[in-house]
């Protein structure tokens, strides 16, 4: 596992221009932190070319976008897709005509998830499965990238698959338990874990969010030598997540939601670019603070991290952010301040409760039931707070995390000489408070 390292300074300016190109690794879908990287490439000029997952037909087979969804993707993205079924994980193969990890959990009752197992040389089988056919699909697109790729562009790849929860309707109660879960609803993520399904979850994440990464580095070997050979630049990068640092009674310390059970995946994420690095392969593992998008709508409480970055803005940016506090303090019920909605995440993220098991070496922590009430009960009370439940200050930070994330992981690939570097709430409040990123405020 890499070690902790900070970006401290915004990254020298990149020499990315008009005719590079950003290929976008995972299929853009609604708002989140792959729209920094798009709206950034943008802004520079660059050529996007994105991928896709496919689309599975009623009979479970895996298909390339139709022209309708092609064209609707497209839009999304403001650039071109190249049309190839990039689905990753093994939970939908049927090896040996057996039927699917999903189709099995049908018959699964969640009460039963202790006694949920798999034969060891099914789950195998399933895994190479899947990576088969995930690596062919790679090849065919490394192949059409090299076809529309100019020899002397430089090039970054952005890898943005994550995730990796088996399709199975079976997961969501036990999953709400472990990351939702109060009194006796609480499911503690440590057994849960430890359990058949819990590994499950855990080789499928490491192949979604991690794996695609090595498989992404590999298959575009051709590529990168070529576009070497003619002087261009390649880039590769990836989304981590591993703890954020916040502005906590005057200093920045490292904190993490709990429990983040991706993380597995993404120490295995940051290790594969290790590896890419010690190969000569520009590859970084970009790990950016906690937001709150439509994905992450199942960790309740992830978002109040975000909070704390209103701190760093004012003790950075100061004037230039009041328009953004103004915005933010308008959501807000009447006769409620930021400075409340501040004191009460201040108090929570300085609980004994939340920083007492918190540990960089041995990260992820799993949750207590005591931790996990405090953190549910001050998520709810805060979102109480606001005068709409779909206007929240949380949302508004949020925005401005996957804007300036994005402007920093473009700049930074162009000359990041680390494995896994960290965009922290300082780094952010740099940003905007810097000409280079003063109109993310807006």
């Amino acid at each position: 596992m890499p070690s902790y390292h900070s970006m401290a300074t915004l990254p020298p300016v990149p020499g990315y221009k008009p005719g590079d190109i950003l290929v976008l690794f995972g299929e853009l879908f609604g708002r989140g932190y792959a729209n920094g990287l798009v709206e950034e490439a943008r802004r520079l000029g660059m050529t996007i070319l994105g991928t896709t997952v496919g689309r599975r037909d009623s009979d479970g087979t895996l298909r390339p976008l139709t022209v309708d969804e092609l064209t609707e993707a497209e839009t999304l993205l403001g650039g071109t897709i190249i049309n190839i079924p990039l689905e990753a994980g093994f939970d939908l193969e049927t090896p040996d005509g057996q039927p699917s990890i999903s189709e099995q959990l049908k018959k699964a009752k969640p009460d039963d998830w202790q006694q949920v197992t798999f034969p060891a040389d099914f789950l195998a089988k399933a895994q190479v499965a899947g990576k088969t056919r995930f690596t062919a699909h790679m090849a065919t697109l490394a192949a059409e990238l090299e076809r529309r790729i100019p020899a002397g562009a430089n090039i970054l790849f952005a890898h943005t698959m994550a995730g990796g929860i088996p399709r199975a309707r079976f997961f969501m109660p036990l999953l709400n338990r472990v990351f939702k879960g109060t009194g006796d609803k609480y499911l503690a993520s440590s057994p849960f874990w430890e359990s058949g399904v819990g590994q499950l979850c855990d080789a499928s994440f490491n192949e979604v969010t991690a794996d695609t990464f090595r498989y992404l580095l590999e298959g575009t070997t051709a590529l990168r030598q070529r576009a070497t050979a003619a002087g261009a630049r390649v880039a590769y990068t990836a989304y981590g997540y591993h703890g954020t640092g916040i502005l906590q009674n005057g200093e920045y310390r490292w904190q993490s939601y709990t429990p983040y059970l991706q993380g597995f995946a993404k120490i295995r994420l940051e290790t594969i670019a290790a590896e890419a690095r010690q190969q000569g392969i520009n590859a970084t593992v970009f790990n950016c603070p906690e937001i709150q998008t439509n994905s992450s709508a199942l960790f309740l409480g992830v978002e109040l991290s975000l909070y704390p970055l209103l701190h760093a803005l004012r003790a950075v940016a100061g004037a230039s952010a009041a328009a953004l506090e103004a915005r933010c303090a308008a959501m807000l019920q009447e006769g409620t301040t930021l400075n409340e909605l501040l004191a009460h995440a201040d108090a929570y993220l300085s609980n004994p409760l939340i920083t007492a098991p918190l540990d960089f070496a041995s990260w992820p922590q799993h949750s207590t039931k005591e931790q996990m009430e405090l953190m549910l009960a001050t998520s709810t009370h805060l979102l109480s707070l606001h005068r709409d439940p779909k206007q929240l200050v949380c949302a508004e930070l949020s925005r401005l995390v996957f804007r300036a994330t994005g402007r920093l992981i473009v700049q930074g690939s162009w000359s990041s000489k680390e494995a896994a570097v960290w965009l922290n709430h300082d780094l952010l409040a740099q940003l905007m408070a810097d000409p280079r990123g003063a109109d993310l405020l807006n």
